[in-house]
């Protein structure tokens, strides 16, 4: 039945996602367009958009919208798609919840073992390197396009994506305020 392997499907990227939601992802990606093929590659890059424009984690917002689709898209009424989104969202966020009780009761008591700064010391890089591979997983033609293809929509994507790094990166612009006008700029340029 969809909803049990929905709720481990979305309990063991709560599990084992770490960095964030950005890094949890190419891990969401993964299991629900490749593995379980619950939403093509076009309905998950709407889910991160959409996942984007609202408030909250984007991991759980992704988990949100993931399980609302992957149940209305298994031929489930909407209202059936509505629990498969509470079950999805629950699921991923079951284990954090608990992990998180039981690691702050251990590092409130070892906070300042060194063993404790060397984990971290080997965290940082990994947690680096997700939200990396969630980039570069979102770099698809039906997301870019294609410079031979569709080179206008290429051109401009690689230049909306250019422009919010730098603005963000170098000029310090909100993230929200980059999001605003790179959405007007891309609805400007592309009609």
């Amino acid at each position: 039945m969809i909803f049990i392997e929905l709720f481990y499907t979305f309990f063991l990227i709560g599990l084992f996602g770490f960095g964030g939601g950005y890094g949890m992802l190419s891990m969401i990606q993964g299991e629900v367009v490749n593995n379980h093929h619950w939403l093509t590659t076009q309905e998950f890059t709407d889910v991160i958009a959409i996942s984007q424009m609202t408030p909250g984690p984007i991991g759980v917002n992704a988990a949100t919208f993931a399980g609302y689709r992957a149940v209305v898209n298994a031929g489930y009424s909407p209202m059936m798609g509505s629990l498969g989104s509470a079950l999805a969202t629950f699921a991923e966020v079951l284990p954090q919840f608990l992990l998180m009780i039981i690691i702050m009761k251990v590092l409130m008591k070892y906070w300042h073992h060194p063993v404790k700064n060397m984990i971290f010391s080997a965290l940082r890089p990994t947690i680096v390197g997700l939200i990396a591979a969630a980039t570069l997983l979102l770099m698809t033609p039906e997301n870019f396009g294609s410079p031979m293809v569709t080179p206008w929509q290429f051109w401009v994507s690689a230049f909306l994506f250019a422009s919010t790094f730098i603005g963000t990166f170098y000029f310090k612009i909100n993230p929200i305020r980059m999001i605003c006008m790179c959405g007007i700029a891309g609805f400007l340029l592309y009609y």
